[in-house]
Parts: C-alpha cells; structure tokens; sequence
C-alpha cells in the first residue's frame, strides 16, 4: 500500500539522514583528531624551534658578550700600557734632571777645589816672596851693620 512505501520511504529517509549525520561526525571527529595530532606534532617542532631560536640568541648574546669583555680587557690592557710609558718617561725625565743636577754640581765642586788650590798656591807664593823680602831685608841690614 501507499501507506506502506510512504513509511518505508520516511524510514529510508531517516536512516540515510542518520547515516549521513553519523558519518559528518565520523568526519568531524576524525578531522579534529588530525587537527590535534598535527597540533601535538607541530607543537613539538614549534617547540624546538623556539628553543634553537633560543638557543641561537643565547649564543650570539654571549659572543657579543666576549666581544664587549675583551674590547674592555684590551681597553685597560692599551691604558695599563700608556700609563707605564708615561710613568717610564717621567722617571727618565727625572733621572735626567737628577743627572744634569749631579753634573752641574760636580763642576761647581770642582771649580771650587781648583780655585782653592789657586788661592793656595797664591799665598804659598805671597808667603815665599816675603820671606824672600824679608831675607833680603836682613841680609842688606846686617851688610849695613858691617860697614
């Protein structure tokens, strides 16, 4: 009866919507399940990746880290090197004063003891022509003395 295929086709209708609704979530499903699995997978290589980045900021942190520590070491190291050749001249500048001090005051030594020794022999000859002049002087008194 019509009645009969009228129910057979709604039931016909109803299973084919129910397997049509069954299998969209069939699908639903499993394409939020691959979703999540690439996400999991995904989430690991995003982590490494973070972590290589990472990793590579941390690294090229502490090269240029090294770099600004040994321009700092070099810098100290050129002004250590520049203080010393400065406090080197100095002392040299020093010595040389002292030395010239030491040469000029041996000269006035030296002049000193030779016109001591100047004055000396002057007197010494002072003293030899008065004795002379004295001598002289007696012997011309005793000489008149005799006559």
């Amino acid at each position: 009866s019509l009645e009969q295929i009228n129910r057979t086709k709604r039931q016909e209708d109803e299973e084919r919507q129910i397997i049509k609704d069954e299998t969209s979530k069939r699908i639903e499903l499993l394409v939020q399940k691959r979703v999540e699995e690439e996400l999991i997978r995904r989430k690991d290589e995003i982590e490494k990746e973070v972590m290589r980045r990472v990793e590579a900021a941390k690294s090229e942190m502490e090269r240029e880290l090294m770099f600004e520590l040994e321009k700092q070491r070099e810098q100290i190291r050129e002004e250590a090197r520049h203080r010393e050749e400065f406090e080197k001249k100095k002392r040299e500048e020093l010595e040389d004063i002292f030395a010239e001090n030491n040469r000029r005051i041996e000269e006035a030594q030296r002049k000193l003891a030779e016109e001591r020794l100047a004055m000396i022999e002057e007197q010494r000859l002072m003293e030899e022509k008065r004795q002379r002049m004295r001598k002289e002087e007696e012997k011309r008194v005793k000489e008149e003395q005799k006559m």
